[in-house]
Order: structure tokens, then sequence, then C-alpha cells
């Protein structure tokens, strides 16, 4: 017997604490000597995030004892935090951003000297042989810009590392040969992100360990390359998205082959280190990940044959793989289940779910199956989306009631969203909310075309897309027009309050680490994202003007609607200042306004009671402000001028 009750007021067993209580976020799996590494963020100790083991016999451990984070702040964003070969363990403490050796049976041992974080490591690479690890080093201790280098750090400790490339702005993905005798790497300079153009390069190592004979192999500014990849039988793979999708490339005697030309991503956005869509089989087979559609597949290249096997697994979501001896590890995710780490034979498609997130806190029955849509977004072009109906069994709607529906926005903007299971979105579908989760113009997985559409438009083609998305919404009777919020984080939080300074259309708005001024975040951002908005906006400060017109900030008055803000106020990608400046604007407007900043917090919510905070205030809001009553109750949250 389902119970007739108004969307939005709906109870749900998804609450803020079984958000937190006991899942983690995974990243990063590896396989070295038949054993499984994976590292897991845990809400629940105040997001540290540990590094974890699992033998062939099932033996699980966790390797990082607390307060040890794996964690480093290189680009702020992180990534290849740690590294596992032949098993040899290093790894980064979030703390102090020092190296460390992982060991049993002592504490781990720091490999570099204290600098009061101001020498960073990231993207680690053993060279065991020489009895180093390569690294992407991020250099602050001298005055203006930081320094960025691939340098060797010796294992026995006690060495800030010997500098082996410098002279870019940036570097990533130092890899070795098999016969450990030559070095690939890729860089990028100002004002490039590592989805513009980037090079790729391959220098012989020589007899002390240092790099000569240094050429570019592929690449430049309009060609983004991610995830050079030596065979086992020598040769240097990549992925290329120079035809318009990143497709996988063999740099073969001064040219570069395409192996398997296809509409299709087989690689996404480096934001952060150490990411990996494919692996080699053997020295012809590759196993590669590949998107399509926004949906991830898993497929075998054969090389010679220019062939691909697609694999049938229940996953839409793939990331972070890594082969070895003819097993395949990775992240995976899907909309009904947690996400977990997949353990897989490619030979018979047997898979192990070696770790998940967290056990599923309800029924299936209880979740929203995302639906994929498109809609018309900004200039009339086609945009991608996922749609969420409310969803829970216990209750029903009155019959021609259309539900509220929440927006998001992902942040990036160079990014996407997925439709492996969030509990976070299906906390509000469950309480009779409708979401739609926007792939706006600008978003990765639909091709290089797509992604350049929001070239010099951001603040416009990213809020036409989600306000075209909602106004399809409301026009098939799928959201109610007096009930419509857009939330987003970071660069989603500025959609977000786009949306809400320069459109009528949504009623309230949340922004989560969002940016108000795009002058101070020209201004005072970390260096990789020093010059992204060249790109997104125009070069600064000629473009002044423009930054000036699509910054909220500039034009409170044409504001007339209620927004929280959330705010860590240790971040330093979107400084605290982005939030408080609009706050303070919208209290001397008189419009409703709630401001909530947590102590200790970076970009990203970590903690548990962050995030349940954050949760139950956001529906509270909502609550307020629409004119109902949610079945959890109204959190205790302070709107002035409400």
């Amino acid at each position: 017997m389902t119970t007739l009750a108004g969307y939005g007021t709906w109870a749900s067993p998804i609450t803020a604490e079984a958000i937190t209580a006991g899942q983690v976020g995974l990243s990063q799996p590896s396989l070295d000597r038949g054993c499984s590494y994976w590292l897991e963020a845990r809400p629940q100790e105040a997001g540290r995030t540990v590094l974890v083991r699992r033998t062939p016999e099932g033996t699980r451990q966790d390797l990082t004892p607390a307060p040890f984070n794996v964690r480093t702040r290189v680009h702020e964003y992180g990534g290849g935090a740690y590294a596992a070969r032949g098993g040899v363990i290093v790894a980064v403490n979030f703390a102090d951003q020092r190296l460390y050796r992982i060991e049993e049976t002592a504490a781990p041992r720091p490999l570099t000297p204290a600098s009061g974080s101001r020498l960073r490591y990231a993207d680690l690479e053993p060279d065991l042989a020489r009895s180093r690890v390569l690294a992407i080093r991020e250099d602050h201790r001298a005055e203006g810009e930081a320094v960025n280098t691939i340098v060797a750090v010796d294992l026995s400790g006690d060495d800030d590392g010997r500098v082996l490339m410098s002279g870019h702005d940036f570097f990533s993905s130092p890899r070795l040969s098999p016969l450990g005798d030559r070095l690939a790497w890729l860089s990028w300079d100002h004002p490039n992100m590592p989805w513009d153009g980037t090079r790729l390069w391959s220098a012989e190592i020589a007899a002390d360990g240092g790099l000569c004979d240094a050429r570019q192999v592929a690449g430049g500014d309009g060609e983004a390359i991610v995830q050079p990849a030596w065979s086992p039988d020598g040769r240097l793979y990549f992925v290329s998205d120079k035809s318009g999708w990143w497709n996988l490339y063999c740099a073969q005697d001064g040219t570069a082959r395409a192996v398997l030309p296809m509409s299709a991503e087989f690689a996404g956005p480096a934001w952060a280190f150490g990411m990996r869509w494919y692996g080699f089989l053997d020295p012809s087979t590759i196993l590669a990940c590949f998107c399509e559609d926004g949906r991830w597949n898993l497929g075998i290249i054969d090389i010679a044959a220019g062939g691909l096997d697609r694999l049938e697994l229940p996953y839409s979501e793939l990331s972070g793989l890594a082969v070895e001896d003819g097993q395949a590890i990775f992240r995976a995710g899907r909309p009904a289940a947690p996400a977990a780490i997949v353990l897989l034979d490619p030979g018979s498609g047997q898979v192990s779910e070696l770790g998940t997130a967290g056990a599923l806190p309800v029924d299936a029955s209880c979740l929203s199956v995302p639906e994929s849509i498109t809609c018309r977004g900004a200039d009339g072009t086609l945009t991608h989306a996922f749609y969420y109906p409310p969803a829970n069994p216990d209750f029903r709607a009155p019959p021609g009631e259309a539900p509220p529906l929440v927006v998001k926005s992902h942040g990036g903007p160079t990014g996407s969203t997925s439709a492996e299971l969030r509990l976070s979105t299906q906390f509000w579908t469950s309480r009779g909310f409708a979401v739609c989760d926007v792939d706006y113009g600008g978003s990765t997985g639909y091709g290089r075309a797509y992604r350049e559409r929001l070239d010099g438009r951001w603040g416009e083609v990213d809020v036409a897309d989600c306000v075209g998305a909602a106004r399809a919404l409301v026009a098939d009777g799928r959201a109610d027009a007096r009930r419509l919020a857009i939330t987003g984080g970071s660069a989603g939080g500025y959609t977000t309050l786009c949306a809400l300074t320069f459109h009528d259309v949504f009623r309230a708005g949340a922004s989560h680490y969002g940016v108000s001024d795009l002058e101070a975040l020209a201004r005072d951002t970390h260096k990789f994202e020093s010059r992204y908005l060249d790109r997104l906006v125009g070069p600064y400060p000629e473009a002044a003007a423009v930054y000036r017109a699509r910054s909220p900030i500039h034009h409170v008055e044409r504001l007339s609607c209620p927004i929280i803000f959330f705010q860590g106020l240790d971040d330093a990608v979107v400084p605290p200042n982005q939030a408080e400046l609009m706050v303070e604007a919208l209290r001397r407007k008189g419009l409703p306004v709630a401001y909530l900043a947590f102590e200790g917090e970076q970009h990203g919510f970590r903690r548990a009671e962050t995030i349940q905070t954050v949760l139950r205030a956001e529906l509270a809001f909502y609550g307020r402000i629409f004119g109902f009553a949610p079945a959890d109750g109204l959190a205790a949250l302070t709107i002035e001028n409400l």
C-alpha cells in the first residue's frame, strides 16, 4: 500500500548518515606480483585516503596507518599519489607532501626531506634497476609561480630529487620502457590545459641515470595527448584527439599510426595524474576502455587486425584500468549498485569485485534509474543529460502534480557526469524530487568538437544548456516550473550562479564552492588553472570587460531568487572570498541567502559531518523556499532576509 503525499515530502531511507556511513571513495587500482592495490577515501576518518592491498589468497590489509593520508597536492587535484612495483611501495603523505617508502613491518619511511609542503610529488614511476622513483615535482620554494619538473628520488631516502627534465610549465606521465632504457613523458605550457594541447617526448636514459637524445614524438598546441605507455615489446603507444576523438596511436618510425579509428573516446581529461584507460594483455593485444554517448565500455583490440571485441559487463563507468600477467583491474560503476574495484580475467570474462564503495543501504526498488535524454540547448544544438524521476515504492504523488526539479551542473567545466550510482542523487529522488544531471557543451565523452563548444563562451553555453534541459522537462510535464532549482560545485557552482543571475527560469539555487568573480579567479587561483580561462573566456586582462560581463558578482541587481552557499575555508582552487563576496551582495539587496563555511575543508568536501550537514541544509533550504515540509523535518538553518 502506497501513501499519497506531495513530491518533496516523501520519507526516505536514504538519510544523510546512510550516505556517509561505511561509504568510501575508490580510486587508482593497480596490480603488482599478483596483489591488488587501490585507494579508499574514508569520510568517517575525516576524509583520510588509505592504501589497501588484497593478496591473491583474499587477505585484505590497510598499508598506511592513521594518520597517514595518501594524497598529493600537485596541481591541487593530485592523482598518482602511490606506486607499487616489484614489491616496492612508495606514497605521498598529504600532511607534509613528502614521499615515503611503505613497509609492512615498520612505519612509513620518508624519502624526501621536510619542506613544509613546498616540495610536492606526484605521478610516481618506480625505476628499481637504479634504486629510485621518478616523479613530477612541484616546487614552491621560491617566490612566484611554482616550478614543475621531472625528478628522480633515491629510494635510500633524504633526497629532494635530481631534475631530469625541466623547461616547460607542466609535465606528466613519466613512463619507463620495459627494458628501462627509455623514458616517455608529456609536457604542456601556458595557456594550454592538458586537454587543449600537449607534447609527447621520448629520451634515452644515459649511464649516469640522466636523459639524453630527447625528441618530440607527437602532439602540439592543437592536439591533446594522454596516457603514453610502452607495449611489452618496447613500442610507444598513446591516446590523441587529433582526429576529433581520443583514439589510440602507435609511434613508429617517426610517424603515428592510428590503432583503431573510432568515433569514441578512449580517454578522458587529465584533471588528475595517473589516469589510465588501456593496458597490454600481450604485445599484439590491448584491453581498452572507451566511451560512446556518455557510457563507458571495455573491449579487446587486436592490434594487427585493427578489430575490437566488446566485453559484455554490467558496468557503465570504467576508469583506472591496469593490466598485469593477463589480469586486469579497474574501478567500475553502474546505476543500481555501489562502485567497485573489479578484477577481470579477459579470457573468460569472469569478474570479481574486490572492494566496494559500501553496502547499498536500501532496497534497489528505492533507486531511481537514470534515463539518457537529449534536448536543445545553446544555439539550438543538442545537449546530453541524465534524467532521474522521483522513485520511492512507499509513496505516490497526487494526480496532476509535477515534481520539483534539481538541475545539476557538473564541475570542470571540462568534465562530465555519469549514470553510476550516487546516493547523493538518490537522496533527492527518494524524497520526491526529479534530478537532471546535464552534460552541457564543454563536457567530455562526446568528442573534441562538443568539448570546444565552451571555448570563449563559459557562462553562456553551459548555462543555456542547463536552462534548456529544465524548460524541456517542464514542457514534457516531468518538472514543476514553479519549483526549479539548480545546484553545482566548483565550475558547476559558477554555472549555477550564472543561471540564477542572467536567467529567470530557476526559483532557487545552491552553490558549492562556486565561482562568482572571474577576474578574482584569474588572479588568485593556483598554477594549474591560472590560464584555464584564456580559452574559456579570453586572455586576461585584455578581455577584462568580458570577465566582468560574465561575473555574477557584478550583476547582483539581476538576481531575484534565493541562494544557499557552501564553502571550504581551506580551498585553494576557489578561495572563500568567491562565496563571501556574493553572500554579502545578496544581503545588501535583501534577497534570501544562507552561507555555511567549513573549517578544514578544501576543494570538495571529504568529511562525513560536512557532507551530512550540506545535504540536510540544502534540503531544508528548498523546503523553506518552495513551501513544503520534508519528512525528515527542517534542519536548523539560518536563511537571512526570508
